[in-house]
């Protein structure tokens, strides 16, 4: 049986800068590695988290001007928080765009979704 690693998951963004610093200030999220094509007007960016094991890849297309449609497809990725409550609190107080604090069950973790610039959803769970 073969072994496979999660890389990267690709989501493509409006606004590059902004969704740096979207991913960056709210996630704690930081640019590993970029890669810029002009002849084919797009760029690459590569943001990890701390045990860099995983990457969220952010793709720009030069001189796009409509929304991408995220479609009913696209769910979320998920991210683990050790402290939940103060998490919610911050972004919150940030102005992001984030729904209710949940869980599943009375034995479950508990979890909240923050929703990026572009509409893109992320799942914050408690560690």
């Amino acid at each position: 049986m073969q072994n496979y690693d999660f890389v990267h998951s690709c989501i493509r963004v409006m606004d590059l800068e902004k969704s740096i610093d979207f991913y960056q200030d709210a996630l704690n999220l930081k640019e590993s590695r970029r890669k810029d094509f002009p002849e084919a007007e797009f760029t690459l960016v590569y943001l990890t988290d701390q045990n860099e094991d995983f990457e969220l890849e952010l793709t720009y297309n030069y001189d796009r001007e409509e929304p991408y449609t995220i479609g009913n497809g696209y769910s979320h990725i998920a991210v683990k928080v050790d402290d939940l409550e103060k998490s919610y609190q911050r972004h919150k107080e940030a102005g992001y765009k984030v729904g209710d604090l949940k869980s599943l069950s009375e034995n479950s973790s508990g979890y909240y979704f923050i929703t990026d610039p572009d509409g893109y959803r992320t799942e914050i769970i408690a560690r």
